[in-house]
């Protein structure tokens, strides 16, 4: 990289932070709050705090200057460009009668020690807890952050001082496998873009050239400038039963939940990559905390903005998510108020909210197409029949329109989506226009009967709203491999040529279809870089060197009845 693109990406850096800062400040004079204190009586404080280890990390005290406690709002974050938003948010909310406390994490920053993603959060997170619980002019904390932040709370949210009484915790799950694959493929869009931002040293390379390396356990050193151990068990670690997931941080992070006594407000994106992990660690969420808890879902990505293309109304929730923080911690700390449970998810196409009473949401009805000959999804299983494609992980279908997408920003969401059978390796299906509007609630599912000349291989689906002007923008996406076929949480074989029923079931979602709409589902073997290339070969796949091509095929028909499965209320 040039000189000169190194300052383009710096002055576009400054445009978000500044561009943020601003809209942190729009949202702020949208609080129905008061303001108590006049910036001039305010005092913002840089400290260096020591952890257990008397490491000193970098941390930021803001509070009015009137002597008297005040309740606390602490975030701890791990990227620098957080500092300037973090201090205008706490200026905000010092202005409202409050403290906030923002601090760095170990090795970022201003903060001593050494850089090591995830494994000092939860001594150094209780460490400033402790301090704080211990200040006279601190009368209740609260804690909050987004992403990484969120996990900084949510890895001592189960050991916490008895002056933190809530928390506001956001795009993050606790299941860190599900976080990282699904059926054995690795959400590689996320993960290897987040190595390669936060490796503790500047990565150069080509984003797509590092995506793409077989085999992918080489990349650090081929193209990274050495090796990146935690990269390296991410990227081998696909049972869900290695011990790599059951032991150690990952164990203690899936389990904390269950152990969790204070209320947490978990807000989330249809469109955000944590969405499936975040909703494993809300069911699980302790009985005591969930009767206090917020489950939030909105037509939002990662970042909280919209992310809905193919409907007029848009939601911003990057406003809506100061607002909801800010009151969240106002009634629970300002007023001593106790949260009622609450589950509110927004509905894609109706515009509205609605709010359900417990998780998993189980819709009464379920809407079933047969897929059918001709390509067409049918209300009855028809003649039998089968359609074969050839899957070349040399040209992979490309991600457009996802969920787990973060560092292709321009394809996350719901996306308007090229024609039917747009390519020789996707095969669609298309419904008869639909009679009434039809609301889809829970986790939409395709169960298909396949066969492939390969020893292992990968089937996508993508399920489609098409507007009557032909448009179609998709709703959910789904993946599994052979060797992970039907949910089985370790690898199994698969004879190849032999004729197997697989169930494919997306994320949840609450969509409006409207009257006069079509439904199409596309099947292909390949969704890149969301997840990463199967090679048509079995075995760990980012030790494998080189890849094969493999005929698939699709059957359908009464005696092989590949079906989709929509849960519906009516």
């Amino acid at each position: 990289m040039s000189d000169e693109e190194k300052a383009k990406m710096r002055e576009e850096q400054k445009r978000r932070t500044e561009e943020l800062r601003q809209r942190t400040l729009e949202a702020f004079c949208r609080l129905p709050y008061p303001v108590i204190y006049e910036e001039g009586e305010i005092t913002q404080e840089e400290r260096m705090l020591p952890a257990d280890d008397n490491v000193r990390l970098y941390t930021v005290i803001t509070k009015p200057k009137e002597k008297k406690a005040y309740p606390a709002i602490v975030q701890r974050s791990c990227y620098v460009n957080n500092i300037e938003i973090g201090k205008t948010t706490a200026i905000e909310c010092a202005k409202r009668g409050f403290m906030y406390v923002f601090q760095m994490c170990r090795g970022t920053g201003d903060s001593e020690g050494t850089w090591e993603p995830n494994v000092n959060d939860r001594a150094d997170g209780l460490a400033l807890l402790r301090y704080l619980n211990a200040q006279e002019d601190v009368l209740n904390i609260g804690y909050q952050g987004a992403s990484y932040l969120a996990y900084t709370g949510w890895i001592m949210a189960d050991a916490v001082p008895e002056k933190v009484k809530a928390m506001y915790l956001t795009v993050y799950g606790t299941d860190r496998h599900t976080s990282a694959y699904k059926d054995g493929l690795f959400r590689q869009d996320i993960l290897t873009a987040w190595a390669m931002g936060n490796a503790g040293r500047k990565i150069e390379a080509d984003y797509f050239e590092s995506l793409a390396y077989r085999p992918q356990i080489q990349v650090d050193e081929a193209l990274w400038g050495g090796k990146l151990p935690w990269y390296r068990d991410w990227i081998t670690n696909t049972s869900r039963t290695d011990e790599y997931w059951k032991e150690g941080l990952w164990k203690q992070l899936r389990e904390i939940p269950e152990k969790v006594c204070i209320p947490v407000f978990i807000a989330e994106g249809w469109y955000d990559h944590h969405l499936g992990s975040a909703l494993k660690g809300y069911t699980v969420l302790n009985e005591s905390a969930k009767t206090h808890s917020t489950l939030q879902i909105g037509p939002w990505n990662h970042s909280f903005m919209p992310a809905i293309y193919g409907h007029p109304d848009q939601k911003n929730g990057f406003s809506r998510s100061i607002e909801d923080m800010f009151s969240w911690f106002y009634g629970i700390l300002a007023e001593g108020k106790v949260p009622e449970k609450k589950i509110s998810w927004y509905v894609i196409g109706a515009d509205e909210w609605r709010t359900f009473p417990e998780y998993p949401v189980v819709m009464p009805e379920k809407k079933l197409l047969y897929f059918g000959e001709n390509g067409k999804l049918l209300d009855a299983p028809g003649t039998d029949g089968s359609r074969s494609y050839i899957y070349d992980p040399e040209d992979p279908v490309r991600s457009h329109g996802a969920e787990s997408l973060f560092a292709s920003q321009q394809e996350v969401g719901s996306r308007l989506q090229p024609g039917p059978d747009s390519r020789p390796d996707i095969l669609s299906f298309v419904s008869e226009p639909l009679q009434e509007n039809l609301t889809v609630i829970g986790k939409p599912a395709v169960e298909l009967y396949v066969s492939t000349c390969a020893e292992d291989t990968c089937f996508t689906i993508k399920i489609m709203e098409v507007f009557e002007n032909g448009d179609a923008y998709n709703i959910r996406n789904g993946i599994t491999t052979l060797a992970y076929r039907n949910d089985s949480p370790e690898r199994i074989t698969y004879i190849p040529g032999e004729q197997i029923k697989i169930r494919i079931e997306t994320w949840d979602v609450a969509w409006m279809l409207k009257k006069g709409s079509r439904i199409r589902v596309d099947i292909s073997s390949s969704n890149f870089p969301e997840f990463s290339i199967h090679p048509n070969k079995a075995g760990v796949w980012s030790l494998i060197p080189d890849t094969v091509k493999a005929e698939e095929t699709i059957y359908y028909g009464t005696s092989r009845p590949s079906v989709l499965i929509l849960p519906t209320d009516k």
